[in-house]
């Protein structure tokens, strides 16, 4: 009888064990997955063009990413568009590699070749990496995504695109696949939707993780958009410009709903982190005499940056600070970050979602994903950014921007508590000397870390 008690009481251990090991290898399975992920980029949105920021501008679908995600409220980005798409890629200052402006026609600047990349890096763990959209990184098909490790990529080459016959402002082809110019009928917004929707769905390789980046046109000039489009803004918004733009974003807006929507048919939701972003701040205006033409009408009014400071290309924060969320269903609770994140930030942030730990020495961003994931304190660090003849350094809670002119004029220098002052109404250059002269010596050593030619110095 004491024979079977023992013999039972062992089965019953064993049996604990056998559980005990099986959930420890499940636990374990499941916090190492890998997730997917897509990066959805606006190009030259403005901060108060988004409706959970209090916009005209509906954006339902946005919305919901910032109602049930993550809000990155102190998001920083590049001036303009080729330095952030840069910086987003390599993890460091688009200037440290003489990229400051976007890259023109008659611009042969391009990503250098030599500096890891994320999507190379995403490689090393099992990852494919598509790129469907803008690029305008090199203005060359030898310069183009698949160049810098993306697996498939689609869209255009250059800064901007009329959205129907898909040519650069001065004629250029730029509409591509996989490194060869195609000839596509259709709205440029709708492309990059659809061609999104057949790689999720045709495509990707389901037994892989994926880096998806989708990268708008809109709502960048030329604004072409269907009635529909501006329909629901005909008696909200009476400057036909500002509607045309608009429309634009409801385009762009919808577009990410449908993209959503396959997530969730394809039962990817789940496991796929959507991020978000802008490249810069809106512009005010375009005067479009000089492109395409002058088949397209000015605009007059364009985004609006409300209540931040000033338009795409200076370093005040309506350029440089812009709306970003992160999205992850079951994983991510929905607060408000208020945390100085730098877009540099992305790449170790998402190589540690990889399980990539260890970093080429070329990047300077830090990984941020265990404050967000957390809603902890980000520690505080300088945030570098160099624009066409302005940069600046942040250090909560200073801002320092510097002001450089041509034809031997000194500098100008301008200091702002922006914790205080986020609209940047008040220089306190002149109240805080130790202050300034701390944060001009660190500005200054930044700016000696940066490549000694630069593309379009000259361009105002």
């Amino acid at each position: 009888m004491m024979k079977n008690k023992n013999t039972g009481t062992r089965l019953v251990v064993i049996l604990l064990l056998c559980f005990s090991i099986s959930y420890s290898q499940n636990t374990v399975k499941k916090s190492i997955e890998k997730p997917n992920i897509i990066l959805i980029i606006a190009d030259d949105l403005g901060w108060n063009d988004v409706g959970y920021h209090g916009s005209i501008i509906k954006t339902p679908n946005i919305d919901l990413l910032a109602k049930n995600g993550v809000q990155l409220d102190r998001f920083y980005v590049n001036p303009t568009c080729s330095p952030t798409r840069a910086s987003l890629l390599t993890g460091r200052p688009s200037s440290r590699m003489g990229i400051v402006a976007p890259i023109g026609d008659r611009d042969q600047t391009k990503l250098p070749d030599s500096i890891p990349t994320l999507p190379k890096l995403l490689h090393q763990n099992n990852y494919q990496t598509a790129l469907i959209g803008k690029w305008h990184l090199g203005l060359q098909l030898s310069s183009g995504p698949k160049a810098y490790g993306f697996d498939y990529s689609y869209g255009f080459l250059h800064g901007q695109l009329d959205q129907y016959t898909h040519l650069y402002k001065n004629g250029d082809k730029s509409w591509h696949r996989n490194g060869e110019f195609v000839e596509e009928k259709g709205h440029v917004t709708d492309l990059i939707t659809n061609e999104t929707i057949k790689w999720l769905s045709e495509i990707r390789d389901s037994n892989k993780s994926f880096f998806l980046q989708v990268a708008y046109s809109a709502p960048h000039f030329p604004l072409q958009e269907e009635q529909k489009w501006k329909e629901p803004y005909m008696n909200s918004i009476k400057d036909s410009s500002r509607r045309d733009y608009a429309a634009a974003v409801s385009h762009l807006d919808n577009s990410i709903g449908i993209l959503l929507e396959k997530l969730k048919e394809q039962k990817l939701d789940k496991n796929t982190l959507v991020i978000f972003m802008s490249d810069n701040g809106a512009m005010e205006n375009w005067d479009s005499k000089n492109e395409y033409n002058g088949v397209h009408p000015s605009n007059a009014t364009l985004g609006d940056n409300k209540p931040l400071r000033d338009w795409k290309t200076s370093n005040y924060e309506g350029a440089v600070r812009v709306p970003c969320v992160m999205y992850w269903k079951d994983h991510l609770k929905s607060y408000k970050n208020s945390g100085y994140i730098s877009v540099i930030d992305l790449l170790p942030s998402i190589l540690f979602l990889a399980g990539d730990n260890k970093l080429p020495q070329t990047v300077e961003g830090i990984n941020v994903w265990p404050a967000i994931s957390q809603n902890k304190a980000i520690p505080n660090k300088e945030i570098y950014i160099r624009g066409h003849l302005q940069e600046c350094l942040i250090s909560k809670p200073w801002k320092i921007i510097r002001t450089r002119h041509l034809k031997g004029i000194p500098e100008d220098y301008e200091l702002y508590n922006i914790e205080k002052d986020p609209e940047e109404k008040n220089n306190v250059w002149n109240q805080n000397e130790a202050i300034a002269t701390q944060m001009k010596m660190a500005l200054e050593n930044q700016f000696k870390k940066d490549a000694k030619k630069v593309n379009n110095e000259n361009i105002k």
